[in-house]
């Protein structure tokens, strides 16, 4: 039997991970590159589409590249198609606040409907690669959950080359984004140096075994997250805290899970494997250290988790 085309590949994919997600129709994000543009055309085949277009105005031009992909929208089905305009900020680097603001944006737009993503498998095998490059434990090895509500990556199996043959089968030219081919940024060097070199030097497969790894490592992970909740449950104290003594009971991998969920909860952010185990010494290697910094949205401030009676605790301080 002959394979299917990369347009009917991809609805089937699409067709396949629907499955999983609730609702009358769907809202897909935008870019106007090839993933995003193969998606929408998929999409828009299968449910009511809305094409939510975001507009970064970071470079020259944004504004035509925008209303380009919401004319495509429209052309591939899309029952309705929006450009909205966004200010970034500056917190976290380019890459994060253009993510952190893109994020926003399309939450408020979706009015109350799934968003799909046109994230691939190659991008997946870059995260995987960053996660490792930073040391920051398991969790952010695997990488991109393919439904994680409201956002949902229906092509996370799908290689980036079936999406860009996607759009020649349907006459569409995509727009290239600059930055993804600017060696600046880490995941562009990823993208065009490093992976062609795993590839070269360990024979072809590599894309597909980082995404592998990341399925395996995210069941995992959702496993020992169910049992940190059910932990902290169990640990959290009348005014919030963190009972010392149940904690200590706990295997590390919950006990970790539990302290970065309470974190989280207190008002942290962007936590990383160190300030984890940081405050995890609190309690397993409790010498009378003083409290361990923890990242957060504060304005000159900084939030610290502390030992106070055998109690885990958040407080701020000036910076």
């Amino acid at each position: 039997m002959d394979r299917p085309g990369a347009l009917a590949a991809l609805r089937q994919a699409v067709a396949a991970a629907g499955a999983q997600i609730d609702g009358a129709s769907w809202c897909v994000a935008l870019s106007g590159g090839a993933d995003s543009l193969a998606l929408a055309a998929a999409a828009a085949t299968l449910r009511p589409t809305t094409a939510l277009i975001v507009d970064h105005r970071l470079q020259p031009g944004s504004d035509a590249v925008a209303e380009t992909a919401r004319r495509q929208a429209l052309e591939l089905g899309c029952a309705v198609a929006q450009v909205i305009p966004v200010d970034v900020g500056k917190l976290g680097g380019p890459e994060a606040a253009a993510r952190q603001a893109r994020y926003l944006a399309l939450g408020t737009a979706r009015a109350g409907a799934p968003v799909l993503l046109g994230h691939t498998l190659d991008d997946q095998a870059e995260t995987v690669l960053l996660g490792l490059g930073r040391g920051s434990g398991a969790r952010s090895i695997a990488g991109m959950r393919a439904h994680d509500p409201p956002w949902h990556r229906p092509l996370l199996g799908v290689r980036r080359a079936v999406t860009h043959a996607a759009c020649d089968e349907l006459g569409l030219t995509a727009w290239q984004d600059p930055h993804n081919a600017d060696r600046r940024f880490t995941r562009a060097r990823l993208r065009h140096e490093v992976l062609p070199l795993l590839e070269d030097v360990l024979g072809g497969g590599v894309a597909e075994a980082l995404a592998r790894t990341a399925t395996a490592l995210r069941e995992d992970t959702e496993t020992l997250d169910a049992l940190g909740r059910e932990a902290l449950a169990a640990a959290v104290t009348a005014d919030g805290g963190l009972d010392t003594g149940r904690l200590a009971e706990l295997s590390d991998a919950v006990r970790r899970r539990v302290i970065r969920a309470w974190l989280l909860e207190g008002g942290a952010c962007d936590l990383t494997d160190i300030q984890i185990r940081g405050v995890d010494r609190l309690v397993t290697a409790w010498r009378g250290q003083g409290g361990v910094a923890v990242g957060s949205g504060l304005r000159k401030q900084r939030l610290f988790a502390a030992r106070h009676g055998g109690v885990l605790r958040l407080h701020a301080e000036p910076v």
